[in-house]
């Protein structure tokens, strides 16, 4: 398996050429590539957020990068889908965010500068905007996902003979389930997709598959690979950058030190919106 090339950038020439002004709030996009590097690809321009667009992001531990390879699959490790709110504010739906343990709604901009300084982040925006209505159904299911819990022991089960990923099984198993009680990152993405009229159940496997399918838009599963795909509703991926000074992997400025593969709700405390806020549907 291709792995992931982690290497320090010379950023300036990208965006001084493009003569970028930042505004406030203001982030930006690379061009869009199924290239899964670390290279930053230009011009880059302003980045303008829609319910629909995904979020795919990885990150250096060890810990989950053997977890992804004893799965079978890789790069990149995490992926949220953003959501229009009923206040009109635009959020990020997650599951597991910053290695916590619950499905979350989380502040757009503020969520997608804390993953850079984790590591590489891209964005998949929707080539097609959503409908109201669609819009509408992706919001009632982030609402109805919010605070439950991330499935910890099915993605565990990606790496047992129990798992739903296969040559001959993902033809069976692994279907749209709608309102469950704990989801995975890219599962939940899924359902809500599919849950919103974006993807056709009868081709989405959620607890089959992977970040790395939806970054890809191909896999060495036979059926995801035959019948799943993003594009050409989302534009291939991205990449994101909080600013024109950013390197766009934060971690390459840290200094390296073990950490827990899981973390406490209070983590991610300043990013979470309440969605207790707002009525459920």
């Amino acid at each position: 398996m291709t792995g992931f090339v982690f290497c320090p950038l010379l950023l300036a020439s990208v965006f001084v050429t493009e003569g970028i002004s930042v505004s406030p709030g203001e982030s930006y996009l690379g061009q869009p590539s199924y290239c899964l590097d670390h290279h930053l690809r230009g011009p880059f321009r302003s980045y303008s957020p829609q319910p629909g667009d995904i979020m795919l992001a990885t990150d250096h531990s060890r810990f989950w990068a053997i977890a992804h390879n004893l799965a079978l699959t890789g790069h990149p490790h995490h992926s949220g889908i953003v959501v229009a709110l009923p206040d009109g504010q635009l959020a990020m739906l997650e599951s597991g965010p910053h290695d916590t343990l619950h499905v979350e709604l989380l502040k757009l901009v503020p969520n997608l500068q804390a993953y850079e300084r984790e590591g590489p982040v891209w964005i998949r925006q929707r080539a097609v905007p959503l409908t109201p209505e669609q819009s509408a159904r992706l919001t009632d299911f982030a609402l109805s996902a919010a605070g439950k819990r991330f499935a910890v022991l099915r993605i565990a089960a990606q790496i047992t003979p129990f798992r739903t990923r296969g040559p001959l099984r993902t033809w069976f198993v692994g279907w749209p389930r709608g309102d469950r009680r704990k989801y995975f990152c890219s599962e939940v993405v899924l359902e809500a997709c599919v849950a919103a009229d974006l993807l056709a159940a009868e081709n989405t496997r959620p607890s089959a598959t992977f970040p790395r399918e939806l970054f890809l838009d191909r896999s060495a599963n036979p059926f995801l690979d035959r019948h799943f795909k993003l594009a050409p509703c989302w534009e291939p991926p991205a990449r994101w950058l909080s600013s024109p000074d950013s390197n766009g992997d934060g971690y390459l400025d840290q200094p390296r030190h073990f950490e827990l593969p899981f973390k406490l709700p209070s983590h991610i405390h300043d990013l979470r919106i309440d969605p207790n806020c707002f009525a459920r549907p």
